[in-house]
């Protein structure tokens, strides 16, 4: 049978339980029709890119599934008649990925930084507030500064 990797987005406002109820809808989906969804991971709530239909945030669900093509024709029939779902997207694999993600992996990794302390924000602690420490800023491509006295002569004689 062919493969697919499905990602759909809800609401952001739909609750995490709303959520898990539409995916077990099109796990059931792919079921009744002969397929197996092998792989679930719910990536959580992120921001957009660009709002889509009033929608800053959504919750993200990806599906590895192993089904025949009436089964993903059927999920997003589904999915274009429910109102939680904003968007969703069906590509066909030639193997499905095995263990985690990208997005998965890169969440760990993240969290892992955090738990560390470490990362640009560890690193700006030591002091570094930009420029010179000597409050100079960046007049370096300007030259020094004149006097003010000095800058006001120097227009009137002209």
């Amino acid at each position: 049978m062919p493969l697919y990797e499905h990602v759909f987005l809800a609401r952001q406002d739909a609750s995490p339980q709303q959520v898990e109820e539409l995916t077990a809808q099109m796990t059931g989906i792919v079921e009744g029709l002969g397929g197996k969804v092998t792989k679930t991971e719910n990536w959580g709530v992120r921001s957009l890119t660009y709002r889509m239909n009033k929608n800053r945030k959504a919750h993200f669900v990806l599906l590895n599934i192993d089904a025949p093509s009436a089964a993903i024709a059927e999920i997003e029939r589904q999915e274009r008649i429910s109102e939680d779902v904003i968007r969703y997207l069906s590509v066909r694999v030639e193997e499905l990925e095995e263990g985690p993600s990208a997005m998965m992996r890169k969440a760990d990794r993240d969290r892992e930084r955090d738990d560390r302390g470490g990362g640009f924000r560890g690193e700006r602690e030591g002091g570094f507030r930009g420029g010179d420490r000597d409050g100079g800023g960046f007049r370096g491509d300007r030259g020094p500064r004149r006097p003010r006295e000095e800058a006001e002569t120097t227009t009137e004689g002209e």
